[in-house]
């Protein structure tokens, strides 16, 4: 069968349909059409975010060692608010906390690598959570001052569970 020379035109169709379908797919971010709008408390919420400062110490062995130390010392510091057995199939809000330590553990700064969009109020009572907790335990001397970086798995009861130390998650 011959082939008209308009036979790319096709495929080039379908993938542009298909390219351009994909934004139609995204979820929506608070603030734009179609996205549920936030309640003034979230957004004054989102409004006090600190801005993110980029200061990622590397994952060396010791690095990781200590993100099991840190999240110990806020499971010490708050053991009633932890979520007990496997967290549900869906979190209220996941939230990815970078903590600047220094050599003696002082809490110098808290900043947001990912804060969850529906709910920045979380996000606030998390670093308040971890300056309250302040100072954790000071990292090994060969670590020194770094970011200890962990994420926040937080259930609509206010209850939270770390990545580092979770019990992993049901499926229903």
């Amino acid at each position: 069968m011959p082939r008209s020379r308009y036979g790319f035109l096709l495929p080039a169709i379908v993938l542009a349909a298909g390219l351009g379908g994909c934004e139609l797919m995204a979820p929506k971010q608070a603030g734009e059409a179609g996205a549920p709008p936030l309640t003034p408390e979230q957004q004054a919420a989102r409004d006090a975010l600190p801005a993110p400062v980029r200061k990622i110490t590397p994952q060396t062995p010791e690095v990781r060692a200590y993100r099991k130390t840190g999240a110990r010392h806020i499971y010490a510091a708050y053991k009633t608010r932890i979520y007990k057995g496997k967290i549900p199939p869906l979190v209220y809000a996941v939230v990815t906390v970078e903590t600047h330590l220094g050599a003696s553990g002082e809490v110098e700064a808290v900043t947001f690598m990912r804060t969850p969009e529906h709910a920045p109020e979380v996000s606030l009572e998390i670093a308040e959570l971890i300056r309250k907790a302040s100072p954790l335990p000071p990292p090994p001397q060969t670590v020194g001052a770094h970011t200890y970086v962990e994420t926040w798995l937080w259930d609509k009861s206010g209850r939270f569970q770390l990545d580092t130390l979770t019990l992993g998650q049901r499926s229903r």
